[in-house]
């Protein structure tokens, strides 16, 4: 079974979303899926430089009162999870182009999901800005891939085009929100949706999976 995840590194409830993900996946042993993590561009005019995130926020969402009950939930929901969110440690609202480019370049690593998490940890948890390339080729390091191709890679415009070539595509099948999980190309669902959730939709894509095999 494929299973297409849409997200954006930027995003706490891709985060979030990812953790009850890996759950829904623990709890179908029998099922071999073979994820793809896509790239959704929240900001895709943010500069490369990014942004002072408070400027952001007050930007996007107005109020204090407002940021912090936003950030009051996605922290909730996080413990849950086991994610210990400071928001108080992101002085950058950053681009996410760099951090989506390191991994696509991973792909062929056995390491992109285990890439996504270290990137989403350092950026939610660590407060590291996630568009530099030191940061992501040391991020890259801890993840047992090479250093200085990820450093060289990130420093040429490779990738840059197809992240937001496929950000381009994403938004003209209709997804508008993060994260988004495609099973085969059939069924999909929006929303960092329970474990059981994610779970008994993996169940409806392999019977229909097995209909039309059989079929």
């Amino acid at each position: 079974m494929r299973i297409d995840v849409i997200f954006d590194t930027v995003c706490p409830w891709c985060y979030i979303g990812k953790h009850r993900f890996e759950r829904a996946l623990a709890l179908r042993p029998d099922v071999r899926a073979e994820v793809r993590w896509r790239p959704f561009l929240l900001n895709p005019e943010m500069p490369a430089s990014g942004l002072d995130r408070l400027f952001y926020l007050e930007r996007k969402f107005g109020s204090s009162y407002r940021i912090q009950r936003i950030h009051g939930a996605a922290a909730q929901a996080g413990l849950e999870e086991g994610i210990a969110f400071d928001f108080d440690a992101i002085t950058r609202m950053p681009s996410s182009v760099n951090s989506h480019r390191l991994i696509q370049w991973a792909v062929n690593s056995e390491r992109q999901a285990e890439l996504v998490e270290a990137i989403f940890a350092a950026y939610f948890v660590r407060g590291l800005d996630i568009a530099d390339v030191g940061v992501l080729a040391a991020i890259a390091n801890d993840c047992g891939l090479p250093a200085a191709a990820a450093a060289a890679y990130l420093r040429s415009e490779a990738g840059a085009t197809a992240v937001e070539a496929e950000n381009a595509r994403i938004h003209r099948l209709g997804v508008s929100g993060v994260p988004c999980y495609i099973f085969d190309e059939r069924y999909a669902v929006a929303g960092a949706q329970d474990a059981d959730m994610l779970a008994r939709l993996t169940d409806i894509a392999r019977e229909a999976e097995l209909e039309t095999s059989s079929s």
